[in-house]
């Protein structure tokens, strides 16, 4: 055995645990003239992140010295953020300064101490890099005096990938292009070949492309997949009613966009005396994709759908998604209904959870659903058995949210984009519109959700759960203060904030003109929702336990439900328990991941054709309300959610001061607040960026 290897086996076994230089010469009786060949040797093993050295001069494994594993987020500036695994113990970020990076990029996973600082309590370095984040990345391709390289588009990865001659497959100057790295040499750039040409910078569809591969989605489904999904049924065979509940004699209808294809979810509704009968009746997605099957590995590594203005990326097949597991109009289909008998004030006295089949009378869109509303003469002659339907549908609409309302549910008005081409291809983003169909659907899923989780908890089985947390402390103080800044009682402990205390501010302001203000600061405050297998309850919702039950096309974690909840319904508990006891929290952990990628990819592609359709609009004059401010401008939003930045430049001459925790730039004579309206005209574009800028003209109403 080595000298060296001598010395590691010391500190595994801990015998020279926290030890010091000096300390570890000792205890191996190292004589004077050989303490430079150990000074040495240990700085080696820290190099290779076998051991550690703390703030007190200790040396150690990661292990003995406490190190945190985590995940690092960087910024262009050459610092970053450290984001620990394990939240319930540390569930704040970490500060990495410059020198504490040690060869860290954005995205790799590590190990780190923490250092004492003058500037901050929160300061770690990295002491070892478990993983690289990136084995390939989306950049542009340039040539200078010492070589080929690759810009990175994430500006967070602040490093050139060096391309060598030979490796760069006939790449100019400018063109978009995905490289494979291939090292990560020490003080230098991480090298690597170019293995795909996307096209040439600027242009809009390869700018598009570029950002679908830079999130790392799952394109084209791989051939066995393929062939596995064509093998599916394309009808429902005569037997498939037996041990179901056949309900092909009821009047269901489906309500979607113009546009869906994937058809998931459907509802009845009747009357009984003074009770509504709802039903939420969900496609059985899972009796075509077994568990451990190829269709479910596929599924599982996407784990979402994910949606684009020109696009659709599916967690299944069209053969699946658009065909026999797509409750179509008119034909038979395999379903898991959720059966409600629901009072006058929206409480759910009986409840039913089956293996059913049914067949959807109608296939309806929430603008048809709409017209039936307002009694349009030609909708309600085409579907005169839905004018009742629709009329009992919309009142107990209104009652289940009174009743969440009295429960405490946080409604926030949040405006989503609805990117679309008119008829010449031009990308057309109308104003924001909620219809009450819209809402008549969400409040039925929700329920149906609500009802799968109260009865999974009460089986004890186990499952995935959709969990909001409520807000950390902080956060709810930050809050609490701006309330106050502005003249908004707010009457809560930040520390045991409660849903009702938030719903309670936005009642108290509804109507007023704070009101947009206070909904965007207090969405700002909350946690993101997320997947586990153990239930936390869902703040937003008030509701002690939810899950998502209605999208097993579109999200793995309702699929996976489905399997339980059928082994439940057939008594089988220990069979749920051993199958899926131990992937829950696998699936919960992956999907939260697979989520937040999507949602990210979905908006970074909304922003590009954002810029898109502004770019015709330059020079234009539009109202709009300050969404954000920082300390040298603030981001305007238009009613149809484009989002650009009004530059401190552009503003009135003054002397401004920015108050951040007040969302406030004030000066002498003017003052810019979040909510505030004003007016202010489109300058320009940036492609690169996906941003638009935009030029103060004046004010039109301050929010308070």
């Amino acid at each position: 055995m080595s000298v060296k290897d001598k010395i590691l086996a010391n500190f595994k076994n801990g015998k020279l645990t926290k030890k010091t230089e000096r300390e570890i010469s000792a205890a191996l009786g190292i004589h004077r003239g050989e303490q430079r060949s150990l000074a040495f040797i240990l700085r080696g093993l820290c190099g290779e992140g076998l051991l550690c050295r703390d703030e007190h001069g200790r040396y150690g494994t990661p292990e003995q010295l406490g190190a945190m594993t985590g995940t690092v987020s960087a910024h262009k500036n050459g610092f970053a953020f450290f984001i620990p695994d394990d939240r319930q113990k540390y569930p704040d970020d970490f500060f990495i300064p410059r020198r504490g990076m040690n060869g860290a990029l954005h995205g790799d996973r590590v190990s780190v101490l923490r250092r004492r600082s003058a500037r901050s309590d929160d300061e770690v370095e990295v002491v070892r890099i478990l993983s690289r984040g990136y084995s390939r990345i989306v950049g542009t391709f340039f040539r200078d005096r010492r070589g080929d390289f690759l810009r990175p588009d994430e500006e967070k990865f602040a490093k050139d990938i060096f391309i060598p001659r030979g490796k760069s497959m006939g790449a100019v100057e400018g063109v978009k292009a995905i490289a494979q790295i291939t090292s990560y040499p020490k003080d230098k750039a991480p090298g690597g070949e170019i293995v795909e040409i996307l096209g040439q910078s600027g242009d809009f569809f390869t700018e598009e492309l570029a950002l679908i591969r830079a999130h790392g989605l799952r394109e084209e489904f791989p051939k066995e997949v393929r062939f596995e999904a064509e093998k599916a049924p394309q009808t429902v065979g005569r037997d498939a009613a037996q041990g179901r509940l056949d309900l092909r004699d009821k009047l269901i209808i489906t309500v979607d966009g113009e546009d869906t294809r994937d058809i998931d979810d459907a509802v009845s509704l009747e009357r009984n005396k003074d009770h509504y009968i709802l039903g939420v009746h969900i496609a059985d997605v899972s009796h075509y994709v077994p568990f451990r099957s190829v269709l479910d590995k596929e599924a599982y590594a996407r784990a979402t759908s994910v949606y684009f203005p020109d696009r659709v990326l599916p967690m299944l097949p069209k053969e699946l998604s658009n065909g026999i597991c797509s409750l179509n109009e008119g034909v038979d289909r395999l379903t898991l209904s959720c059966i409600m008998e629901i009072d006058g004030a929206g409480r759910v006295v009986k409840r039913k959870i089956a293996r059913s089949i049914i067949r959807s009378s109608h296939r309806m869109t929430y603008h048809q659903i709409e017209d039936i509303a307002r009694g349009m003469p030609e909708i309600n002659a085409a579907f005169p058995d839905v004018a009742p339907l629709v009329k009992d549908a919309f009142a107990l609409t209104d009652i289940l949210k009174e009743a969440r309302r009295k429960k405490g549910e946080i409604e926030l008005d949040v405006k989503e984009a609805k990117i679309m081409f008119d008829r010449t291809g031009k990308i057309v983003i109308p104003d924001f519109e909620r219809l009450k169909s819209q809402e008549m659907i969400e409040q039925f899923m929700v329920l149906a959700n609500e009802q799968v989780a109260e009865f999974m908890t009460e089986k004890k089985a186990p499952f995935v759960y959709r969990i909001h947390e409520k807000p950390k402390a902080e956060k709810a103080e930050e809050l609490k203060n701006f309330l106050i800044g502005i003249g908004v009682s707010a009457p809560y402990d930040p520390a045991a904030v409660k849903p009702e205390d938030y719903r309670s501010i936005l009642k108290n302001t509804e109507g007023m003109p704070v009101a947009p203000v206070v909904n965007r600061v207090m969405l700002r405050s909350m946690m993101k929702a997320r997947y586990d297998s153990v239930n936390a309850g869902h703040f937003g919702l008030s509701s002690a336990c939810y899950c998502h039950f209605t999208s097993p096309i579109r999200r793995y974690p309702d699929l996976c439900i489905h399997r339980i909840i059928k082994l439940i319904l057939k008594g089988e508990e220990e069979e749920a328990k051993k199958k899926y006891g131990p992937f829950v929290s696998e699936a919960a952990l992956h999907s939260s991941e697979c989520e937040r990628k999507a949602i990210d990819a979905e908006r970074d592609v909304d922003d590009l054709y954002k810029t898109a359709y502004m770019s015709e609009r330059v020079g234009e004059d539009f109202d709009g309300v300050i969404s954000g401010v920082i300390s040298h401008g603030f981001f305007v939003e238009l009613p149809n959610t484009v989002e650009g930045f009004v530059p401190y430049a552009s503003l009135p001459a003054d002397e401004y001061e920015y108050f951040e925790d007040r969302f406030l730039l004030r000066g002498k004579s003017h003052a810019f607040r979040i909510g505030d309206e004003v007016r202010v005209r489109v300058a320009g574009v940036d492609f690169g960026n996906r941003e638009v800028d935009f030029h103060f003209l004046q004010k039109l109403r301050e929010i308070g």
